[in-house]
């Protein structure tokens, strides 16, 4: 027969080990690693020198043997984020204009890692015989850029730092290949461009540079990601920022043979993948700290000032937290 005044304490105990045991066993499942991806399509451009390093090294798919890994080549990150936000893609790698213009545009998308600043890697050319000298002198000038690119941005901070206002210029929006075509015979007067087709165009007409991204824009480089993947495949991205940073590794210690990886890839000349490497710092990836968010921040307050995005967004509303995430999963 049982006590009548333990017996509640006792029911009040074992409902507690019950609890206690679904949430660790629920804590278990949110540390325990995720199933592989089915798939994990991957966007690139030929300036993506870690992910070209992967791509062609074959590591990814020895990390992730279960995953049928594709690889996709665009031109700019405005393209690549366009196939990110309608499923065509899971993950890719972009400069800091492009998610801006997603984000405002209601694209579903996140941002999941970043590589540090890289100021020289973008400039506003001009040809040698231009009579532009300085900034300023862009008033009333036809200037080509990839709409919604880093190079944008550069363009806007430099038409600011000018003193002048963007109806000031008569932007050309044009992607890189086309742009260089307009650039070399004069069908535009400067073109704001970035690495490789900076490097490129330099080391083959010798341009002008009027100004680089120095202290104009920080040209940081962002990963994004589709939502369910960041969320459904932490570990697959915690793999992939691995593989990241050690391809980084290859290409600030091993520079020949990195040179030799993203030539053979691209079909560059050696020597433009050279120059272009000479440009980029070390380049880890790692998730946005406060900083980056803020310069993010930046870029997007100054695109809606100009009547750029239809509206203002706030850029830690789409960055990855994975703790976060964690937390709402239990």
């Amino acid at each position: 027969m049982s006590n009548p005044i333990t017996s509640p304490i006792r029911r009040n105990f074992l409902r507690l080990l019950a609890t206690t045991a679904a949430l660790w066993a629920a804590g278990s499942r949110a540390q325990a690693p995720d199933s592989a991806p089915a798939q994990l399509r991957i966007g690139y451009q030929k300036s993506a020198a870690n992910l070209v390093v992967i791509k062609q090294s074959g590591w990814l798919e020895k990390r992730l043997p279960h995953t049928k890994v594709a690889w996709v080549e665009f031109p700019a990150g405005p393209q690549l984020l366009e196939a990110l936000s309608v499923g065509s893609l899971e993950f890719g790698l972009t400069g800091d204009s492009p998610p801006v213009f997603a984000q405002a545009a209601g694209k579903d998308l996140l941002y999941v890692g970043a590589e540090p600043p890289k100021p020289d890697s973008s400039a506003i050319l001009v040809l040698q015989d231009s009579p532009l000298k300085r900034l300023a002198d862009l008033k009333g000038r036809r200037v080509a850029l990839q709409k919604g690119s880093s190079a944008h941005y550069l363009l806007v901070q430099a038409v600011a730092k000018a003193g002048l206002k963007w109806d000031d210029i008569q932007p050309i929006y044009l992607a890189p290949a086309d742009a260089r075509a307009a650039f070399e015979r004069k069908a535009v007067d400067a073109w704001a461009i970035w690495d490789p087709f900076y490097a490129a165009t330099e080391l083959a007409i010798k341009p002008r540079v009027l100004t680089t991204g120095r202290e104009l824009s920080s040209n940081n480089s962002f990963y994004l990601a589709s939502r369910p993947f960041a969320t459904q495949h932490p570990q697959a991205l915690n793999a992939l920022f691995e593989e990241l940073t050690r391809a980084d590794q290859l290409v600030q210690e091993r520079r020949g043979e990195a040179i030799k990886l993203i030539a053979g890839f691209s079909g560059l000349d050696a020597g433009v993948v050279s120059l272009f490497l000479q440009r980029r710092p070390r380049s880890p990836v790692g998730p946005l700290n406060a900083q980056t968010v803020a310069d993010q921040q930046r870029v997007a307050d100054a695109f809606h000032k100009l009547g750029l995005i239809p509206k203002p967004v706030r850029v830690s509303d789409i960055v990855w937290r994975p703790e976060g995430l964690s937390l709402a999963a239990k």
